[in-house]
């Protein structure tokens, strides 16, 4: 076979050299005019693509793949010279027949040398691709804000766990909250005041609920009923806003924070209690795990640990519907702020999506999107439905299209029951790890919530709600 000869392999290697040189400067002189018209061609691109995007996170993600883009031509260009000078060292060693170890040079050893270079030269690759990479990702990332969350108000006097908290739709404000000691207390949000006490469960209260134009209030049970009391309520003054920059929640020494909820108990157990409700719904075989008001506030549906959900007239009490279809025990139930709407979350991995729209016929459907149990299933304010699992993960679903979802967020921890805010569309995902994730309908994390070191009882314990 003919060998080319030192020579005319060294001009060649001129040759080549003088042509990198000139695409350099090609590809130099190309950057630069991109660079001068890169932001006339970005705000073209903006202004001719359909986005959901903000403006300025578009103008950010395209500057942020131009940089991409620069650093993957520089090694592209770094890896063609790299290649030219591994064949034109080739050439030589088989040229001169250069030897190793006084021997001469074989085929075997000219092979097992190439390849020892191309190792080194993808090692190479490698270590700059994920050094340029990482300084890339990192400035996405600290593109992405995250709000700041902060302890505003702690309610104490339950003397166990709370499942479950609601806000009247109506004046007067109050927080509900549900227990396992059996009662359920209304709250004043700005002062943290316990304003009054139901105790007319012989159970652990699962759920509360508020009828949305009057002074009622809807609780679930481990009795084996829900109850719907009517209560009346007088807001304490609010004192004024005083200076706590001076001394941190750290600094307070932990038995002035015992001392100071044990008070906080005793007061709550000194405050107006209800004790009889003024209508009783007991249809149920078992615990009633939630309960909620439709639309309009005539009628109720109740779930339970029987497998079934039921509807009923607040007025008379009649049951007017049983729902069954579950498999195994129901973990929540929720309706439609705007239509005759019931969704109902089970064990058995399913929700199921009941319409009463239509007085003399009501329809399900089906739904299996999680692959354990689905903890609980709420609409938002839109056409859109959220269900969390134990499966770790939390989908929202578009009720015009049901067959996939819209958005999933997947999580390290079971989810437990969630929360969705009725004006921002923002997603409270509470964990078995007691933490509390902030999440927008896009499956985007806004927030964690900061826990206390405390152990303590809260709406996102492990435990679930029981008798």
């Amino acid at each position: 076979m003919p060998v080319e000869s030192g020579s005319s392999a060294a001009a060649r290697h001129t040759k080549q050299k003088r042509k990198s040189h000139s695409l350099s400067i090609r590809r130099s002189n190309s950057t630069e005019q991109d660079q001068r018209t890169g932001t006339g061609m970005q705000r073209d691109m903006l202004d001719g693509q359909d986005s959901k995007l903000p403006l300025s996170m578009r103008s950010t993600l395209l500057d942020l793949f131009g940089q991409i883009e620069r650093e993957f031509e520089s090694l592209y260009i770094e890896n063609l010279e790299l290649r030219r000078e591994i064949d034109t060292l080739n050439e030589r060693l088989v040229s001169e027949g250069q030897t190793i170890e006084g021997g001469e040079l074989s085929k075997g050893a000219l092979k097992a040398k190439a390849s020892h270079s191309t190792s080194q030269l993808s090692q190479k690759l490698k270590t700059t691709y994920k050094a340029s990479t990482s300084k890339i990702v990192s400035s996405f990332k600290a593109t992405t804000s995250r709000a700041v969350c902060q302890i505003l108000k702690e309610y104490v006097g339950h003397r166990d766990g709370i499942w479950d908290l609601a806000i009247t739709r109506n004046s007067p404000v109050v927080l509900g909250t549900a227990s396992a000691d059996h009662s359920a207390a209304l709250w004043s949000i700005e002062t943290g005041k316990c304003l009054l006490r139901y105790a007319g469960h012989a159970g652990s209260v699962n759920s509360i609920k508020f009828h949305p134009t009057e002074q009622m209030a809807l609780t679930a049970s481990g009795d084996q009923t829900a109850h719907i009391w009517r209560y009346m309520v007088q807001l304490p003054v609010i004192p004024p806003v005083a200076d706590i920059s001076a001394q941190c929640d750290d600094e307070l020494d932990f038995s002035d924070k015992e001392e100071a909820e044990g008070d906080a108990e005793a007061q709550c157990s000194e405050v107006p209690t209800i004790r009889v409700a003024t209508t009783t719904l007991k249809s149920h075989q078992g615990v009633v795990i939630a309960a909620d008001w439709l639309v309009g506030g005539k009628q109720v549906v109740t779930a339970s640990w029987d497998r079934a959900a039921n509807l009923y007239e607040v007025e008379t009490s009649e049951l007017v519907h049983t729902l069954t279809g579950h498999d195994q025990e129901l973990t929540h139930c929720c309706t439609h702020p705007s239509q005759r709407l019931v969704v109902t979350s089970s064990r058995d991995t399913t929700f199921r999506l009941w319409d009463f729209r239509d007085p003399s016929i009501h329809s399900v459907n089906v739904f299996q999107g999680h692959t354990d149990t689905v903890t609980s299933a709420v609409f938002t304010v839109g056409d859109n439905v959220v269900s969390g699992s134990d499966d770790r993960t939390v989908k929202v679903w578009d009720l015009k299209n049901m067959r996939s979802p819209i958005a999933t967020i997947r999580t390290d921890s079971a989810v437990n029951r969630i929360s969705v805010s009725a004006n921002q569309r923002i997603i409270a995902l509470p964990h078995d790890n007691r933490q509390v994730r902030l999440f927008d309908m896009t499956g985007v994390r806004l927030a964690r919530l900061p826990r206390s070191n405390r152990q303590q009882n809260t709406p996102c314990g492990t435990a679930s709600p029981s008798v």
